[in-house]
């Protein structure tokens, strides 16, 4: 499995609402420097998205999911991969971009950071 693939295998993960229920399994999901800029303009921390995950829309199993699409990646160099994809969760579609890199030792492949943009209905 090469790069992006690891990358994408680590989103998909982060998509999956038994994932984001699990603080462990998120706090092993994010880089420890991680930074997020949500469709709502707020800015979260590894901290506070450790925390907060769970508590967030597309984290219960009942409830809608994430459907990604069109997710594409790029090596920027050894250990760091761009992603960007779309994604529909209910009624509301978001255009994504994050980063991973490969952690330190046994850490694995871990998002480093994460922008989401809310996509009006009716936009290209």
């Amino acid at each position: 499995m090469d790069d992006v693939s690891r990358a994408i295998a680590g989103e998909l993960q982060l998509m999956d609402p038994l994932v984001r229920a699990s603080r462990e399994r998120v706090a092993q999901l994010l880089d420890p420097e991680f930074v997020e800029v949500g469709a709502s303009g707020r800015r979260s921390t590894y901290e506070t998205m450790v925390a907060e995950l769970a508590d967030h829309p597309g984290s219960s199993p009942d409830g809608p999911r994430y459907e990604p699409s069109d997710m594409r990646g790029v090596v920027l160099a050894p250990g760091l991969v761009h992603l960007t994809f779309e994604a529909v969760l209910g009624e509301r579609r978001t255009r994504h971009s994050s980063i991973w890199r490969m952690g330190d030792g046994s850490a694995g492949w871990r998002m480093y950071h994460h922008q989401a943009t809310h996509v009006p209905p009716g936009a290209d």
